[in-house]
């Protein structure tokens, strides 16, 4: 049998034991969220890269059946892009494009989608370059 100066030292102990599990508990509980919303902003940067690279495939294929009008693409506006930057703008948060020719070949051409993240400060791009030979 316990003296009773044994059992009033121990008094509380089982509380201070419960108190500590739920901190422990609780921490455990931050940590997942804060895993969690990692997870969910890099699911949402990898939709945009996949849209993004999606878009300028998009508009490649279009100038592939368009080759006579190669040099009309680097215009934003222009008659064979005005939906496709309208798409990139709706597509995109802040999206924007530019599509540039090379000079001397005139065949490889360089797409590159912009777009920036809400609440970020930093442009993101995705650029695809396509050498587009005249179809004989």
């Amino acid at each position: 049998m316990k003296s009773p100066k044994t059992m009033k030292s121990q008094a509380g102990v089982m509380l201070i034991e419960a108190l500590v599990a739920i901190l422990l508990f609780s921490i455990g509980v931050v940590a997942v969220m804060g895993m969690q919303a990692v997870s969910i902003e890099q699911v949402s940067q990898a939709k945009y890269r996949t849209d993004a690279s999606y878009l300028a495939n998009q508009i490649i294929g279009q100038m592939w059946l368009d080759q006579a009008n190669l040099s009309t693409y680097t215009t934003a506006g222009s008659a064979g892009r005005s939906s496709w930057d309208a798409v990139v703008a709706a597509t995109l948060p802040s999206g924007t494009a530019t599509i540039t020719q090379d000079a001397t070949t005139k065949s490889l051409m360089t797409v590159t989608v912009n777009w920036k993240m809400p609440n970020e400060t930093t442009t993101r791009k995705f650029v695809s370059v396509a050498n587009i030979n005249a179809s004989n």
